[in-house]
This record gives structure tokens, sequence and C-alpha cells, in this order.
């Protein structure tokens, strides 16, 4: 046997070894989980076609037509949409179909369980369909063998609740500010919305993309089932344990579990692992797998991907590509795969630094900073720092020190704690580390003073040290002496308030000028003045 033959049979066997000791924790039972409860009501969309369908969906379910295109001779019950606006709302169980607008008399809603779309043009335009929801292809076949599994929709179902969100950690919105809308953005099944401050995200909706805990900066929202601590810790296991059987060249490939192959179908130093939805492997896995030595990572490609599936892994690999570059590594070693005739191959060999040996601790950040600092510990170029698209999860905040007035409502928006108030003299730092590039602070400043550049600075002291961006001495109170604000803030609220009848007299202005303990007393005393027309001090008992 040559040696490539016998680092082939090492290989197969390593990988073998691995994949045999894969393990992610099973979902525990009282794991939380999405009910739905469906009486049969179905409502079928569409004209002729619809009309000739309904009947054989009976007795099991209770079916009506809303026609969108008119009949002469309808055998069940029908609703014409009679041109008026038709929206769809809901999930398998709690459809809400609602015809017209709200308040006119020929408005109308209907409640039902399944719906099935034969309409010349989808209602519903979304990439990923609600349960319950049914667009088939308009043909016999398809048609004949969609009857029975219509009929099974009725009773109890159930499916995993594929996500957490924490709204502490969201960077969607502050005091009615929007900053960060990634994950709606993200959502092939528009499950997440608006939600004030936060998002919202419905769980009836929501079939486990995965693309929101991808590109959400902060780790607000992260995937449940399974959770991403446990699977980077098993991929950094898998990769270990190929390691140790003497395997060579591991290339681990992410696949989507609906089009999964066997390992078979790989060659032998090609570790598949499947997921459930291809944009639910964050960039903190990829990144991490790096670190832990791996020549590469593919996802490996399959049809029907969502587009915003796709965008959303495009966008991180943008993002690692620019990282890689800038550290003098080849910036393919992640990226597509596309599926071909087994067994698929991928020419990668290993690196040449020394894998990393951390494990797998802490939240989504943590985890992405330990894999980059690792990265560039070891990498032959050390730079300053690479810019960044516009997805990238870091950025840089510079202030314009003619404008800022000082006022901290960017410190008050940071969600990550990224500016602050720097003290007892008035200024903002930044902790470069902590942004999460949400622009929240840009669209909060009043002055417009604020900008972020999306990058990444790669020495870990200086991105996690304060620094201070802007920085003035404090305005004394005219009255104690109190250092209480900053003079463009006073100069700035006296030139807004000329010509206020409110600030006309020379006393009134005077108080903009104390801070707040001595304009109270200024003014009570002023009011006692006015009351007794006697002077402040004057006064015995």
């Amino acid at each position: 046997m040559n040696s490539q033959s016998l680092m082939i049979e090492n290989n197969r066997r390593a990988r073998e070894a691995a994949l045999s000791a894969w393990a992610l924790p099973e979902t525990p039972p009282d794991a939380l989980r999405v009910r739905y409860q469906s009486l049969g009501r179905i409502l079928l969309i569409g004209g002729e076609d619809a009309l000739l369908y309904a009947p054989r969906l009976g007795p099991e379910l209770r079916a009506q037509v809303l026609v969108t295109d008119g009949s002469d001779e309808p055998s069940v019950p029908v609703i014409f949409q009679a041109g008026r606006r038709l929206a769809i709302d809901g999930h398998l169980g709690h459809f809400r179909v609602e015809l017209g607008e709200p308040g006119h008399r020929d408005h109308e809603v209907i409640d039902c369980d399944l719906i099935l779309d034969l309409a010349a043009q989808p209602v519903l335009e979304r990439e990923l369909l609600p349960v319950g929801y049914y667009r088939p292809v308009n043909e016999p076949l398809v048609l004949d063998a969609l009857v029975d599994e219509l009929k099974g929709m009725v009773g109890q179902f159930e499916k995993p609740k594929y996500f957490n969100l924490d709204p502490a950690l969201c960077a969607h919105g502050r005091n009615g500010v929007i900053g960060c809308s990634r994950c709606i953005e993200a959502c092939p099944a528009e499950a997440i919305s608006d939600d004030g401050d936060a998002v919202a995200v419905d769980p009836a909706l929501c079939q486990g993309g995965g693309g929101c805990a991808s590109v959400c900066p902060s780790g607000a929202i992260r995937y449940a089932q399974p959770d991403p601590l446990e699977l980077q810790e098993q991929l950094r296991l898998l990769v270990t344990r190929y390691r140790e059987q003497g395997g060579r060249d591991p290339v681990v490939v992410f696949q989507a579990e609906a089009h999964a192959f066997g390992p078979n179908a790989f060659a032998p130093n090609l570790l598949p692992v499947t997921v459930e939805e291809l944009a639910s492997v964050g960039m903190e896995t990829l990144l991490g797998l790096l670190a832990w030595g791996v020549a590469g990572v593919r996802l490996l490609e399959h049809p029907g991907l969502p587009e915003r599936s796709r965008r959303v892994i495009d966008g991180q690999l943008a993002v690692i590509e620019a990282i890689l570059r800038a550290l003098g590594r080849d910036s393919r070693r992640i990226g597509w795969m596309q599926a071909s005739r087994p067994p698929m191959t991928e020419a990668l060999e290993d690196d040449s630094f020394k894998p990393a040996s951390f494990r797998t601790l802490g939240g989504k950040r943590q985890r992405l900073f330990q894999a980059i600092d690792h990265l560039y510990g070891v990498a032959p170029v050390q730079p300053v720092e690479v810019p960044l698209s516009a997805a990238a999860p870091f950025a840089s905040a510079e202030i314009a020190e003619d404008r800022c007035t000082l006022c901290l409502a960017c410190t008050g928006a940071c969600p990550g704690g990224a500016l602050q108030a720097a003290g007892e003299q008035p200024g903002i730092r930044f902790i470069e580390m902590n942004c999460v590039n949400c622009g929240l602070c840009v669209q909060t400043c009043p002055e417009d003073a604020i900008r972020i550049r999306p990058r990444l600075l790669f020495d870990p002291d200086v991105r996690r040290t304060a620094r201070t961006l802007h920085q003035e001495p404090a305005f004394a109170c005219i009255a104690c002496g109190k250092p209480f604000a900053t003079r463009r803030i006073i100069d700035t609220v006296l030139h807004k308030l000329e010509g206020n009848p409110m600030f006309a007299t020379p006393e009134s202005r005077r108080r903009l000028q104390m801070c707040d303990d001595c304009r109270i007393a200024d003014m009570a005393q002023n009011d006692l003045e006015q009351l007794t027309g006697v002077p402040a001090g004057v006064i015995h008992d």
C-alpha cells in the first residue's frame, strides 16, 4: 500500500472513530414545545380548481372556498372575494383571513385551521410558509397525494421551540429609536417583528431557520435545540478525536438535515455534521473550528435554501474572508460546497499553526473573540485592524467634538455598554470589545455627532481598554460652584431658549446656569418673596 492509499485508509478509520463518538445531548422531555390544535376547518382559495377539489376533502374536513375569480355552481360553502383586499395571518389551528378594510360595510373575517392556496397568484409570498398553509404545485399527481395529508391535519400537533430570546440583550431599540433589525430581515418565515425596544418572535411561525441567531450581534437570540454551546463543544471533540486517531486534513462539512448524505458520500477526510438548517451555524462556530486546526469548513448547498438564509450565510462568510485575508490566511478555507457525485472531495491541507486547545465556554461574543484571538496570535501577519462590512458584529465609534454637547444620550442608548460616561469630568469613553455595531448611538444622538465604522480591532488588550472619545471641562454652578454640566450644554440651552417668554427675565436665565439643588432653592426663595413682600433673610420667627 503506497503512502497516499495509507493516508486515505487512516483518515477513513479516524473519521469512523470520531463520528461514532459524536453525541449531542438528547432533547430533554421537559424542553419547550409549540403546540397546535386543529379542528379541520379548511379554507381553499382559488377559482374552479378550488371548487372542484373541496368535495374530495369531506367529511373529514370542514371545507369552504374563498372564490377569487367567480363561479356559477358552487358545491360547497363559498365566500366571494369580489375585489376586496385579502390578508392572511396566523398558523395551523389559528388562521385569520381578512377581506376588505376594517370599518367598511364589506369587511369580513374568516377563522380557519388550514389553508390550501390554489389561486393563480399566491396570497402569501413568504419563503417559509406557516405550518398549516399549503401552496402546492397545481398538478393532478401532487394534488392527489395531498388529499390524505390534509385529512390527517386534524387533532393536536407539536414541534420544538427553536429559539431562546433574552430581551435585555437585544439591540433593536431604545426609547422608541430603532437600531438593529438584522434578525427581522433574516427570518424567511417572517416570524420576528418589532416589539418596541426589543423584538418579538412568534414561536408558532418560527421554523428553525436559525439565521436570526447567526446575525444577532449581541447573542440576544440563540438557537435552542441543539444548544449552540453544546454543538460547538462536540465539534471540538470531533476534530480532536479525528486527530488522535491519526486523521489528517480534516474538513468539517455542515449539511441540512432534510438534504443530508451519509459519511460514505464524502472523502475520508471530510467530517459531515448534520444540522437542522445551515443558517444556524454562526461565525463563532466557523472560526472556532479554524482555531481548532481544521483544514477547512464547508456548507453543503441544497435545493430550496431560502434566499434570506443564503444572504445570512454569505454575509457571515464575507466577514470571515476579510478577517482571514487580513491575517495572511487562505480565505477559501471556509465557504460553500456543491453537492456532487460521491465521494465528494475537498483539496485542503492542514494549516501550519498550532491548533487551539481552549474549551467552549461563555456566550456568543466570548466564543467568537476566543477564536479570533487565537487565530491572530498564530497569524503570519498581525495587522492593527481590518475594515469590515455592515454585517459585522464589531465597530469603532468616533465623535465630532465640535458637535457633541456631552448630553450622554448615546451612553443611555448603548445596549452593550460600549459607550460610557467618563466619570467626574464630563466625557464619553468607548470600549470597542462591547460594540455590537447596532447604530443606536447614531440614531439617538440629537446633534448628529457620532459615527460608527464596522471594523475588527485585533489586539485584545486594546480592544477591551476604554478610550476617551470626547471630554470637556465641567461648568460650575454659579450659585454653589458645584460642577454639573459642560459649558457647551449651557451655551446651547441659553441659545435655544432665547425669545422664549418663560425665560425672558434675567433671573430665569440665571437659573439655567445653576445645579438642580440651587435652582430649586432659588425658585422657592423667589416664591417666598412674592408671597410676603419681604426679601428673604428679613423674616424672623
